[in-house]
């Protein structure tokens, strides 16, 4: 493109400049069906292998949840307030170490 180019000069260099990228398109060699299959089969193989991977990931999370949830209502029950045999049992035994020491 110079200075003093036409509309009609550019729209020549615009086409020459298409007709030129059609012809190294068509130009290419043909696909190969073989590495296709080849590399749709490695990309089966990699997105199954991954899916595993999550599954098993996921399941791991749910058996850390599940032992969480285990622990946290063992935590709960020992933190529950004691029945009031229980309360008078533990004063009783305190008395009684009280008794023994003296």
């Amino acid at each position: 493109m110079t200075y003093n180019s036409t509309f009609k000069d550019r729209a020549a260099q615009a086409a020459e400049a298409k007709q030129k990228l059609l012809d190294q398109y068509k130009s290419r060699p043909p696909a190969d069906e073989q590495r296709a299959a080849d590399r749709a089969a490695a990309a089966q193989a990699r997105d199954a292998a991954r899916a595993e991977k999550a599954a098993v990931r996921k399941a791991e999370q749910e058996e850390a949840k599940a032992a969480k949830a285990k622990d946290d209502a063992q935590a709960a029950a020992a933190a529950a307030p004691k029945s009031a045999e229980e309360l008078k049992a533990a004063r009783d035994a305190r008395y009684a170490a009280r008794k023994n020491r003296k």
